[in-house]
């Protein structure tokens, strides 16, 4: 699959899970609700590595990555977004993650030494001042009380341990680590992790057998997790976290194209605005695509396709 292939795939599904997480926010505890949805995938992603042949034993320096994908990308990021929308707004919490492209271009350049070029820190600069003018008339009544601010400091604290996470895969990838297999390990030592916070914390492991409930679970998993996760460390690894973090700028995009379509949100100049900037900055950062991956990466061949279909395993 092409790379923007890959960057198109991570968009339209991290764009949709935000509908399916309302769902997940109800009688049972937000980390139980992330042990759940990243155990199930862990288990699909090791059914299809047997079924398919693929090795799954690795040195234990490879498990100590495994094991920092597991706490930084499917565990500690999760737990610090669910608990920061307890008190600020869901559009306070994109904001804070459309950030992560800027973290990721400061984290590339520090372990890697890669420099962005204009054209990748000007995409990032329209990226977050689209999502703050699509946002600005929820957050316009924002004000830095106790609350408030714990559930910014929060989001920002999570959205810094997943652009860790994401430098965490480019390494792997780099030493020759396959993306489907260090996902699955990644995502059980993620759930164990979750999983051990929710018993200290003494979270009840409830389990809610409504449809609504049980189908949110498996999209995340399967879609949210799997899919979505795998395109986008597929990305990462080919053309750096410092432009495939630009993902993280697109998805509440499509967030808010849902509303508009499904909810009945009604367009304005702000939100026109807004998807403009943001649009304006991906059409700069994925220019260029496939000239310029990165450190020599290899671009794909055309066999990975069909594997790659179901190999999208974050």
């Amino acid at each position: 699959m092409s790379n923007r292939g890959l960057y198109l795939a991570t968009v339209l599904i991290w764009g949709t899970t935000w509908i399916a997480i309302e769902f997940q926010l109800g009688t049972v505890a937000p980390e139980v609700s992330v042990f759940y949805r990243y155990l199930l995938a862990a288990t699909v992603l090791f059914a299809w590595c047997a079924w398919r042949g693929l090795r799954l034993r690795f040195s234990v320096g490879a498990h100590g990555k495994f094991l920092l994908l597991g706490v930084l990308l499917f565990s500690l990021n999760y737990i610090a977004a669910y608990h920061a929308q307890r008190y600020i707004s869901s559009a306070l919490t994109a904001i804070a993650f459309s950030m992560m492209v800027w973290m990721n271009i400061v984290n590339a350049r520090l372990f890697f030494g890669m420099r962005s070029g204009w054209r990748v820190a000007a995409a990032a600069l329209l990226g977050v001042a689209g999502i703050a003018v699509l946002f600005l008339p929820q957050v316009a009544d924002f004000s830095l009380s106790d609350g408030t601010l714990y559930g910014a400091t929060l989001a920002v604290f999570g959205a810094f341990v997943a652009s860790l996470g994401n430098m965490v895969s480019q390494s792997a990838q780099r030493d020759g680590l396959p993306v489907i297999q260090s996902n699955a390990w990644g995502m059980f030592y993620g759930a164990l992790l979750t999983g051990s916070v929710a018993l200290v914390r003494g979270d009840a492991f409830t389990f809610e057998t409504t449809p609504e409930y049980v189908l949110s679970l498996a999209y995340l998993a399967i879609f949210g997790s799997i899919l979505g996760f795998g395109s986008y460390l597929k990305l990462l690894g080919r053309i750096g976290a410092h432009r495939a973090g630009y993902a993280m700028v697109m998805f509440p995009v499509v967030a808010l194209s849902m509303s508009v379509l499904f909810e009945g949100l009604k367009l304005d100049a702000t939100i026109v605005a807004g998807i403009a900037l943001v649009l304006a900055g991906n059409l700069l950062i994925l220019r260029g695509d496939g000239r310029d991956a990165p450190g020599g990466l290899r671009q794909p061949d055309p066999g990975e396709a069909l594997r790659l279909a179901a190999e999208r395993p974050h």
